[in-house]
């Protein structure tokens, strides 16, 4: 006989950990399955590690809510749980007059998604706060940060398991299917299978979200499209004249080639923006002459030979190239038609930031089916 547990949380990186917590903490009984061998080994392992500050989205949508929303959430966990973090700031960029128009619009967006302590600084005013810094104009944004995100990962397993909660890895959801209003998944490797029913399923499988989809029975047609845009990342040789993060003017597609700091001071660089076909992690050093490119609009004395590949990550776009930027999407039973279940498509930058938000969201839709 199946197990019954009453949420199943599909996928445990930041986002589905902070879910999971957020549930086991409402005292429901919660079983997190990872298909992998660890927690946070896909996208969560393999970003900036930024604290954002809501700047970029545009008004209105989820990504700058649950942005805006989760930075507070996420500092306050962090000071409250003892996970390392760094207020440490960041300068936006424009290298030229031409970019200046651009910088303007960025700070109007911030201001209408609730961002309002960004500072516009002349060239001079850059360069008192970081010498090295070459530009005619920046936005400093004193609430943006760095977080140590896989101690983040582990203080939330920590809540989950402390609440009566769960996470098994080695797990991938082999299939599904919802009947008389649970619903039944079975998980584990082809040589060993377990049976769970579920009272409510919430899928934040990350590039896995798609396909953990079509499982559960959603129909092809409702699953959004999956694009991957592979990010790499080069790390510094030596240390760095910075204490801020240096981002330029962002790119279709992402940020831009920006700087930056882990909590150790040292300094990495990415991600690019690369579209593929499949994921791919691995750096292809010949990509560095367009680092140095990119670097050195803003930092121009970076010196010859000192980018040595890092690592690289994969955005789980739901648009293509040369499509508008997606919002996260929040797929309930409205949408597919299936009681209880909730899939988290998109969720790329700033989902680490915005992770305590969203849970709060999705336990906001739990409860709404508990009060109908």
């Amino acid at each position: 006989m199946a197990e019954c547990i009453e949420c199943v949380v599909v996928g445990a990186g930041v986002v589905g950990l902070a879910i999971a917590r957020a549930l086991a903490r409402s005292g429901r009984d919660v079983l997190v399955l990872e298909a992998e061998e660890a927690i946070g080994t896909g996208i969560s392992s393999r970003s900036s590690e930024v604290i954002h500050a809501g700047i970029y989205d545009p008004q209105g949508s989820a990504k700058a809510r649950w942005c805006v929303e989760g930075r507070q959430l996420l500092y306050e966990y962090c000071a409250r749980h003892g996970v390392e973090h760094r207020r440490c700031g960041k300068l936006i960029v424009a290298t030229d007059d031409a970019q200046r128009p651009r910088l303007r619009q960025i700070e109007s967006a911030a201001h209408a998604n609730g961002v309002t302590d960004l500072r516009w600084l002349e060239a001079a005013e850059a360069r008192e706060l970081e010498p090295a810094l070459r530009c005619v104009a920046a936005l400093h944004s004193p609430s943006s940060g760095i977080v140590d995100s896989h101690g983040l990962m582990l203080s939330l397993q920590g809540e989950i398991e402390q609440a009566g909660g769960s996470v098994v890895c080695r797990a991938p959801l082999i299939g599904g299917r919802a009947e008389r209003g649970l619903i039944r998944i079975q998980a584990g490797a082809a040589d060993e299978t377990v049976s769970v029913t579920a009272s409510m399923v919430i899928n934040s499988a990350g590039l896995g979200a798609q396909e953990v989809a079509r499982r559960l029975g959603v129909a092809p047609p409702l699953i959004p499209p999956l694009h991957y845009a592979k990010g790499s990342y080069f790390s510094l040789r030596g240390s760095a004249p910075f204490e801020r993060l240096i981002y330029p003017v962002p790119e279709p597609g992402g940020l831009g080639v920006h700087l930056t700091l882990d909590l150790a001071g040292r300094a990495r660089f990415g991600p690019d923006v690369e579209w593929v076909e499949q994921p791919d992690f691995v750096v292809d050093p010949l990509r560095s002459a367009r680092f140095y490119e990119a670097i050195r609009r803003y930092w121009p004395a970076l010196p010859d030979s000192c980018l040595q590949p890092a690592y690289a990550g994969i955005r789980p776009k739901i648009t293509g190239p040369g499509e508008p930027a997606a919002d996260f999407v929040m797929q309930g039973p409205r949408q597919h038609g299936i009681p209880r279940l909730i899939n988290l498509y998109g969720i790329e930058s700033p989902g680490l930031t915005a992770s305590l938000a969203i849970a709060r969201a999705v336990v906001g839709c739990v409860q709404a089916w508990d009060a109908t």
